[in-house]
């Protein structure tokens, strides 16, 4: 727990500064951690002996960060589909690749770079302080479940998943995240209403991201995605979370605030 802690009061001031600068800085820091992230998660398939496109992808994510800084995000972005999948389709044919690893090349795509652009476009919004909520919400229900399971805990939530999750703070981690998001909305004026609902509906999502990366590593049979982060593991373990919420509050401003 001491060495969890020291690590993410290092990591904080490095994303605070990648998040309170935006442009640039905001657009590098994103891409960067979703280079690192889509190389954990193509490093630990590998492990089981499926092999990823792994460059293609790494090119990919690139062309989608790219694209995300242009007028033309959407163009770019199918445009570098259509080119990956072709490059994938001849080397399929040629049979350096099979069907599995084409599917994870894939999924890698679109499971991190994809989703973690939303939080690019997510400061395009007329208030760049919507951009917190992503964190508020992935790391307020992250402590607030982790303290909730500790004390409260005793239903498992899904143990085949993640023996440690309970029921109690999965409700814990909801509450937690409903609360610190209106707190967030009263401090920068929003509606408090949109930051209840967004902070309880964003927590379950949060949750499911969780759960989601943890069935990944259960069936790959492995702890964590990497060794980056002491106690924490790598990236990919650290923004699993955050990688559904992000998609999911930009499209809650979009239809309901901004």
């Amino acid at each position: 727990m001491f060495i969890r802690i020291v690590s993410s009061i290092i990591l904080l001031p490095v994303l605070a500064f990648i998040l309170i600068n935006g442009g640039i800085p905001l657009y590098l820091g994103v891409m960067i951690i979703s280079l690192i992230a889509i190389k954990e998660f193509y490093d630990a398939f590998r492990k089981k002996n499926f092999n990823s496109a792994s460059l293609l992808g790494y090119l990919f994510t690139m062309i989608i960060y790219f694209g995300a800084t242009s007028q033309m995000d959407s163009r770019y972005i199918t445009c570098g589909f259509f080119i990956t999948f072709f490059i994938l389709c001849i080397l399929l044919v040629m049979r350096k690749y099979n069907v599995i690893d084409m599917g994870i090349t894939f999924l890698g795509i679109i499971y991190i770079p994809y989703l973690l652009k939303y939080i690019i476009l997510i400061s395009k919004f007329s208030n760049y302080n919507y951009i917190y909520l992503i964190f508020v919400i992935a790391w307020m229900t992250d402590t607030f479940a982790y303290f909730s399971g500790y004390f409260f805990g005793k239903h498992k939530l899904i143990p085949e998943v993640s023996p440690k999750k309970t029921i109690e703070g999965s409700i814990g981690g909801v509450i937690g995240s409903s609360l610190s998001c209106i707190v967030f909305g009263y401090i920068f004026g929003f509606n408090l209403i949109h930051m209840g609902i967004i902070g309880l509906i964003g927590s379950m999502i949060a949750q499911i991201g969780d759960l989601f990366a943890s069935s990944i590593k259960r069936f790959l049979e492995i702890k964590d995605y990497g060794k980056l982060i002491p106690g924490h593991g790598g990236i990919l373990d650290r923004f699993d979370s955050i990688i559904l919420t992000a998609p999911f509050v930009y499209y809650y401003i979009y239809f309901f605030i901004d």
